[in-house]
């Protein structure tokens, strides 16, 4: 709900207009006010990923709203990973995806990495004692600005923020004296879910018109892999928009920032053909 987000969506005459679409913001299992650790089990709370997350928001629009065709699944970063396997796994649902920051490929290489070694610099920690702490971790903190710093940004953006070394320790000691975000076993388990995400196998299943956007300096999915243009060939009506990188974009934060990609939406939702609706209901 951001300025940069719903602010260049969601009124009047913008591609998402809130008085023209029925919008669906759900958290996800772990997020948000949704079911999570920190609720009272802790670490027994059950593991979960992203497949039981997108198996529990069918079932939201589904079965407690009784919605039975949607015009557009679109999601960023962890929702844009989860809107491959929308399409993957409820091909007929929608007329339109767009998977925003993400590739619908395996989770590995240096994405993987740092999130594994981010876990495991909370886990490590004396002060987690497996869970059972009475005040957060300082590592989560670290973790979490480590992380932040590492995989999400922009280069050009960071050396027009901090070209000097005193500017980087201010950037720096400002993240760090900040509260944390989040509980860190919540944080476990949110980053540990992506663990065996992977929507390769299933690709030419997707039938609905597909947008994937990404920005070129997206530090968590690097464009030079070339490995979401090779795997878009595998999904019929599928291209990429890749935003050219700036001093003004964010790495792998730039999608957050909807400016970027508000026109190729707008162009997608006049186009993607309107599918038929296998069973009645709202729409």
């Amino acid at each position: 709900m951001t300025p940069a987000f719903a602010g260049e969506l969601f009124g009047a005459g913008q591609p998402l207009d809130a008085n023209k679409y029925f919008i669906v913001l759900p958290d996800a299992i772990g997020t948000g006010k949704s079911s999570k650790p920190s609720d009272g089990l802790r670490t027994k709370f059950p593991k979960y990923n992203y497949d039981d997350m997108v198996e529990a928001q069918y079932r939201l629009v589904t079965e407690g709203l009784g919605i039975r065709h949607l015009r557009l699944v679109l999601g960023n970063s962890m929702g844009g990973m989860q809107t491959w396997l929308w399409g993957e796994k409820y091909p007929d649902l929608m007329d339109a995806l767009v998977p925003m920051a993400s590739q619908p490929t395996p989770m590995a290489s240096r994405n993987w990495m740092l999130r594994r070694l981010m876990t495991e610099t909370i886990r490590s920690d004396p002060e987690w004692n497996n869970g059972d702490y009475t005040t957060q971790p300082r590592s989560l903190r670290l973790a979490s600005v480590f992380f932040g710093v590492a995989t999400s940004g922009g280069t050009l953006a960071y050396q027009k923020m901090a070209p000097t070394g005193e500017k980087a320790d201010k950037f720096v000691d400002e993240r760090l004296a900040a509260a944390p975000l989040s509980d860190a076993n919540d944080f476990l388990y949110q980053w540990e879910s992506s663990r065996d995400y992977d929507p390769s196998a299933g690709l030419e299943r997707i039938h609905a018109a597909l947008l994937a956007i990404n920005s070129a300096d997206d530090e968590r999915n690097p464009p030079e892999t070339g490995i979401t243009e090779r795997e878009l060939k595998r999904v019929k009506n599928g291209r990429l928009y890749l935003i050219p990188a700036s001093e003004d974009t964010r790495g792998h934060a730039t999608t957050g920032m909807a400016k970027f990609w508000s026109q190729e939406l707008q162009q997608l939702l006049q186009t993607a053909p309107r599918r038929p609706i296998e069973s009645a209901g709202r729409q």
